[in-house]
């Protein structure tokens, strides 16, 4: 175990035993007599989760944006998000939400007759670069560096991991990429340079094992399960010579903890054996640890980043929640069309009610981890306090695979980056690269003078006196 007794324990304490390694939440015990919690708790960062909703949303179709399915009426603070919004799931946390509309992702076009119809291809690749990707299939790739990976070079370099990237549906495509663009650009979200994109997770086990180190070797790693002991049961001593040391509310603090991992780790072992039962599985490309349900596999991915966030083992999240073409159906969310297809509505308006169904669905599941949020205390307040969310789509309107006015907003203050309650309105052609550049100023990147395709920054905290009509768009 590395513990270093005296005044206060340091913030990089990890338990260690039998191959695992846990990190600890920020506890009381870390700060040193005499020091306030503001402080010291504002030393842990501003953490960033980037979340790629793919293929646009209904509420961006041009009769979708007259129902105000994504952006509300009303411009500034106190707006109204309708029931049948794609964003009503998220009401109760209008105080931390900023809604960015009415910016364009120009670098996801077609800029060469060789490129149109390629649109599902680069999108991805272009969400958080902002950088229009080189049409190759060959390993001469080239795009941009990602904003997570930037705030990660210079800010997450303190944490055992700069960086995690997540996805959720298989991006291992081998050679399924058409339109001459390598599948790098349609696999990664996240960018450590313009020719090297960063690999995702998509199995929870995968990621358990890799956050709390469950297990040196593989042979270890499958003598625990053999046994069927938690991660926790191995180093229960250890873990048990810390909470001697903590005051009463540490040691809340601590239970807590352990009891969110011993429960998402039980839910990944419940998976496991059921998907590994020879029963028919929805998803039988899947590994053993992917859900078949895609609230589980989500639910399961947030709890993962949270726990994350909470030891301070990253303060960087990217997270790829589909892609473009594909033809998953969404029982949960009340239509049976399969995604892709149902995306494609013709402007219809029962179709395109159709497809805001399953974006009602999917945007649905972004509570679960604002709740997460909310519920972890560091300090004086909780990460939603310390934590921008961004959420946003390269594509707008799936119909056309067009790519102006596309949807983005970020959740949570950041440590006061955000105010929250705000539906900000870009102007017309307004690069939704000048939101991002505002977000990595905000973030501490001072000294950048543009990303992507920027022309300047967007103000996304109104004063509160602004407030009309924003019309239909």
């Amino acid at each position: 175990m590395q513990f270093i007794s005296g005044k206060h324990m340091p913030r990089r304490t990890f338990v260690r035993g039998m191959g695992a390694t846990l990190a600890l939440p920020f506890l009381d015990a870390m700060v040193p007599a005499g020091r306030l919690w503001a402080k010291d708790a504002a030393a842990t960062g501003t953490r960033l989760i980037c979340i790629e909703e793919v293929h646009g949303l209904a509420g961006c179709n041009e009769w979708g944006g007259t129902q105000n399915l994504f952006a509300p009426a009303k411009v500034g603070r106190d707006f109204e998000i309708k029931d049948d919004s794609a964003l009503a799931s998220l009401r109760d946390y209008q105080d931390y939400l900023t809604i960015v509309s009415n910016t364009d992702v120009r670098n996801a076009e077609a800029l060469s007759p060789p490129e149109i119809g390629g649109d599902h291809f680069r999108s991805s690749a272009v969400f958080l670069t902002q950088s229009h990707p080189k049409q190759t299939q060959g390993s001469d790739i080239f795009c941009g560096t990602s904003l997570d990976q930037i705030h990660a070079q210079r800010f997450g370099q303190g944490t055992p991991m700069p960086s995690m990237q997540f996805c959720i549906e298989n991006l291992d495509q081998a050679g399924g990429c058409t339109y001459n663009y390598s599948c790098a650009y349609t696999d990664s979200l996240s960018w450590a340079s313009p020719t090297e994109p960063l690999p995702m997770i998509r199995d929870p086990r995968v990621a358990f094992d890799m956050l709390f180190g469950a297990g040196g070797t593989p042979e270890e790693r499958a003598a625990r399960r053999t046994t069927r002991k938690s991660l926790l049961d191995w180093i229960a001593g250890e873990v048990a010579t810390v909470q001697s040391q903590l005051g009463v509310e540490d040691s809340r603090r601590m239970d807590q903890y352990l009891t969110n991992i011993r429960e998402l780790e039980r839910r990944i072992e419940l998976v496991e054996s059921r998907n590994s039962s020879g029963d028919e599985r929805a998803l039988p490309e899947a590994p053993a640890g992917v859900p078949d349900s895609f609230t589980e596999h989500m639910q399961m991915m947030f709890d993962i980043q949270v726990l994350a966030l909470e030891t301070d083992m990253t303060r960087v999240i990217s997270f790829k929640t589909g892609r473009d073409a594909q033809n998953r159906v969404f029982p949960d969310s009340g239509s049976d069309r399969p995604f892709h297809p149902a995306s494609h509505h013709g402007g219809r308006p029962e179709a395109v009610l159709e497809f805001n169904k399953i974006c009602q669905f999917r945007v649905g599941q972004l509570p679960y981890l604002l709740d997460k949020l909310k519920d972890t205390m560091e300090g004086d307040t909780h990460l939603l306090d310390k934590t921008v969310v961004l959420w946003g789509s390269p594509m707008a309107d799936s119909n056309l695979h067009n790519h102006r006015r596309a949807p983005l907003f970020f959740v949570g203050k950041g440590n006061g980056i955000l105010e929250g309650n705000n539906h900000v309105q870009a102007a017309d052609g307004t690069p939704m690269s000048n939101a991002m550049l505002t977000m990595l100023h905000g973030l501490g990147h001072d000294d950048m003078q543009a990303f992507g395709d920027s022309t300047g920054e967007l103000a996304l905290n109104l004063p509160s006196t602004l407030s009309t009509d924003a019309g239909s768009r």
